[in-house]
């Protein structure tokens, strides 16, 4: 990880150039980018600067500009929105953003990426890039982003939505989706280009071979759907795996009836530890140190669950209920 944590400046809220721009400022439009966008194009440009793709980086690029566009469209971006991206690149997808949200913050961990991708949004003045990594460590935000959005929110009309868009290097999709939903504020919207395992984990329902962890803790916050799978053959260079772009719609009613998104978040996690096995086993190992087995037993039993059950077999709202019971257990044990 990057150890450029220094403070960068706040995201200023701007509308977009209009129409009536001058000809030298005007934003350059969707469709003169089409050519652009393609394996050579990112090859020649990255070739003359002395560049090739990092793979510790994660760097795939998206070289279908209809897909790039579709990413953006599904977000519904909307004039006063802030919008954070994780992972610039040449910044093809920003400048399709620009010119459509009141904010963008844009994360770049690659410095020669970044220089490159300064160029290309010079003419957005809304546009803000910060070089280095988005996280501080595995399970949070660096503070100077979350403070940028919190200061761009701020001076933004109380109607604009904060959201993540974009094409997450796969080595930090996890954390980066996970943590961002535990942040204040949280996002309103997240559309983003992952893994399509990953996609499906985020989507699936009870008993089916992806439903674990991720699953419930998304669908306990959020809406989600798979918009489209993409095949490797969109990429350069090619990645072995197929991916799929996501929308998630944070329901903010539903993730502030969780008294406690955190206890919710890390007993889940530790409930599908060992997913497979019986339920009464799991608890007993997630709750260690916690809760006596007799305690444990009586709010298994109390919730209707018999010694055969499992977790991957619990639906959310039993997954819940299941985990609000157990840290009342605890409370009342203070």
């Amino acid at each position: 990880m990057s150890d450029d944590n220094a403070p960068q400046p706040s995201v200023a809220p701007t509308r977009p150039p209009t129409k009536s721009a001058s000809a030298k400022s005007a934003p350059p439009k969707p469709a003169s980018r089409g050519a652009r966008q393609t394996a050579t194009y990112l090859s020649k440009r990255l070739t003359a600067a002395g560049l090739r793709p990092v793979s510790k980086y994660g760097q795939n690029f998206l070289i279908d500009l209809n897909l790039v566009e579709l990413i953006a469209r599904s977000a519904d971006i909307g004039p006063h929105d802030i919008v954070l991206e994780i992972g610039t690149g040449v910044g093809s997808l920003t400048s399709i953003m620009a010119q459509q949200a009141g904010a963008i913050l844009t994360v770049e961990i690659d410095q020669n990426l970044y220089q490159l991708a300064s160029e290309e949004l010079a003419p957005f003045p809304h546009v803000k890039m910060i070089q280095g990594d988005a996280l501080k460590n595995k399970s949070t935000f660096r503070d100077d982003i979350m403070e940028s959005i919190r200061d761009a929110k701020s001076r933004l009309p109380d109607d604009s939505k904060f959201m993540l868009v974009a094409n997450l290097p796969y080595n930090v999709a996890t954390p980066i989706v996970s943590n961002l939903l535990h942040q204040t504020p949280p996002p309103d919207r997240i559309v983003v280009t992952i893994q399509k395992e990953l996609g499906e984990r985020m989507v699936a329902g009870p008993g089916s071979k992806d439903y674990g962890a991720l699953s419930v803790w998304v669908q306990a916050t959020c809406k989600a759907e798979i918009v489209r799978i993409l095949p490797p053959s969109v990429f350069w260079p090619r990645p072995k795996v197929e991916s799929a772009i996501v929308r998630l719609d944070v329901d903010h009613e539903r993730r502030s009836a969780i008294p406690d998104l955190n206890y919710f978040h890390q007993t889940v996690r530790a409930l599908f530890f060992h997913r497979r096995k019986f339920l009464r086993s799991v608890t007993i190992s997630a709750m260690k140190g916690r809760l006596d087995k007799p305690t444990i037993d009586e709010i298994l039993s109390r919730l209707g669950h018999g010694e055969t059950a499992r977790t991957e077999e619990l639906t959310l709202e039993q997954i819940s209920e299941l985990v609000e019971a157990l840290r009342q257990a605890e409370l009342n044990q203070l």
